[in-house]
């Protein structure tokens, strides 16, 4: 490759040879990060950071869901109503910012947003710890407060979905997105637990301030991070009309259309259990809390199980639209099934075959998703996908009760995994006919870590041999620009 070199005042030419070990195209970070390996991507530097601190965070995250949900029955005298508007409240922020927190996404430096935002949600719980310990919290305080940390979780989620990629690259992404499913279902098992000790022993607020002092690992994480090594392109510039720009880029792609449609009507109607469950445990089979809990904790063990089958399956092979329709046929099937089950024991054990397809599904569909679109448009579409995946709660769940109350306890169930299998069944289809989801370009410019020497002649050499390649990044990156418009 030819580089250029001072030499008497002027530019000369020369050829250089690079010895094998040292190839000027190949970034040293990802020379040394294996691609196998069931935890391939916690190799990386950068994820093994955020991960170490997403642990603590989730765990915490759980924790307080579980009390706030106390509280606020508490403070409402026990009434479901109170606990639906708290929920209502954080899930109404993601209707109304994913959308903008996709171009916030593309236009800043996502390390740093995250920063941020992270930060944000821990002072939310701070708040409510500190109003909760010193006896000042009210219901009003904590509607408040709710609204505050959905707002700020309807901006991170969509951030934080698309900097996975910019941590790991492009190879390991699948892996990364199911070890990320691993830890918010461990972390669905282990928080709840916790929580449920610390409650009876503290009370609430402690809970709170637990979850606020979890998101210091978070930070501690992001801040270690090494910048040069993340694989991002340029940010997008700010101007008029990014989203619709956003929106027009989905619309000429009818591959994702096909992909955000089948996770629309998979999330809406298939995965509404925290309804469908509770109704069959009480109204069905005549239990209690515990009988809930048994159904809650076998579909949880299968959403762990299809996370941890996902990651394995990374090490082989990558995410496609032939295994995203088997998955939607296979979770809707089980749904079904498990609908029409005749005891409690039977119902739970099909839940955990349920529960690994219904996480191979959401596994698959994100990473297909985030390998598909352009990079200057990832967070858009992320943001996106995460307003039809979360933002279908509010339209999910009083249907799945209306279909409770005016049909059978079995209703919500067999409809969903119905639904489910039309979906399945009508993205197959049209995903064949066109020759299945079109792979994203390639334009985000790799890790820029010099592979020869830091000191010395050799560097400046080496650095030279890298700017052509460099070159023929952004070149690209302008290429689908242009393609987008």
């Amino acid at each position: 490759m030819p580089a250029y070199v001072g030499g008497s005042g002027s530019a000369r030419k020369e050829h250089i040879s690079y010895p094998t070990a040292f190839p000027p195209t190949e970034p040293e970070t990802r020379r040394r990060t294996p691609t196998r390996g069931m935890f391939a991507s916690l190799r990386t530097r950068n994820y093994r950071y955020y991960a170490s601190g997403q642990v603590v965070s989730l765990i915490g995250v759980w924790m307080q869901r579980v009390a706030q949900d106390w509280l606020v029955l508490n403070l409402s005298h026990g009434s479901p109503v109170a606990l639906g508007i708290a929920a209502a409240l954080q899930f109404l922020p993601t209707l109304l910012l994913s959308l903008w927190a996709g171009v916030l996404a593309d236009r800043m430096d996502k390390r740093r947003l995250l920063l941020v935002l992270e930060s944000g949600l821990g002072l939310c719980a701070l708040a409510l710890g500190l109003l909760d310990v010193t006896g000042l919290v009210q219901l009003w305080q904590v509607y408040l407060l709710c609204l505050a940390l959905g707002a700020v979780s309807a901006v991170e989620t969509p951030v934080r979905q698309s900097f996975v990629v910019e941590m790991v690259g492009r190879e390991q992404l699948t892996n990364a997105v199911a070890l990320n499913s691993m830890t918010f279902n461990l972390a669905r098992m282990v928080g709840p637990a916790i929580a449920g000790v610390m409650i009876t022993a503290i009370g609430t607020g402690w809970v709170f301030l637990a979850n606020a002092a979890s998101f210091v690992g978070v930070l501690a994480g992001l801040a270690a991070m090494r910048p040069d090594e993340l694989h991002r392109g340029d940010p997008v510039p700010a101007r008029k009309g990014q989203l619709v720009e956003g929106l027009r880029y989905v619309r000429g792609r009818i591959d994702l259309v096909i992909v955000l449609a089948m996770v629309f009507f998979v999330s809406t109607f298939g995965l509404n259990f925290y309804v469908s469950l509770a109704v069959v445990a009480r109204n069905v089979f005549h239990g209690q809390a515990d009988a809930y809990g048994f159904l809650s904790t076998l579909l949880a063990l299968g959403t762990l199980s299809g996370a941890t089958l996902a990651a394995r399956r990374s090490a082989r092979s990558k995410p496609g639209p032939k295994l995203l329709v088997v998955a939607a046929l296979a979770f809707g099937a089980l749904e079904t099934v498990s609908g029409v089950m005749p005891t409690l024991w039977t119902v739970g054990l099909v839940l955990i075959p349920t529960g690994i397809a219904a996480m191979t599904f959401m596994t698959t569909a994100n990473s297909t998703v985030q390998l598909a679109v352009s990079p200057a448009m990832r967070g858009r579409v992320m943001g996106l996908y995460m307003l039809v995946m979360l933002g279908t709660n509010p339209i999910g769940g009083p249907l799945m009760g209306w279909l409770a109350a005016h049909f059978t306890g079995r209703s919500p169930l067999v409809v969903g995994g119905v639904v489910t299998v039309l979906a399945g069944v009508f993205g197959g289809l049209v995903l064949a006919a066109r020759g299945g989801v079109r792979k994203g370009t390639r334009t985000a410019s790799p890790p820029r870590v010099l592979t020869g020497p830091r000191r010395g002649p050799s560097h400046h050499l080496a650095r030279a041999a890298h700017q052509p390649v460099r070159d023929q990044f952004h070149h690209g990156h302008d290429r689908d620009r242009l393609d987008q418009k």
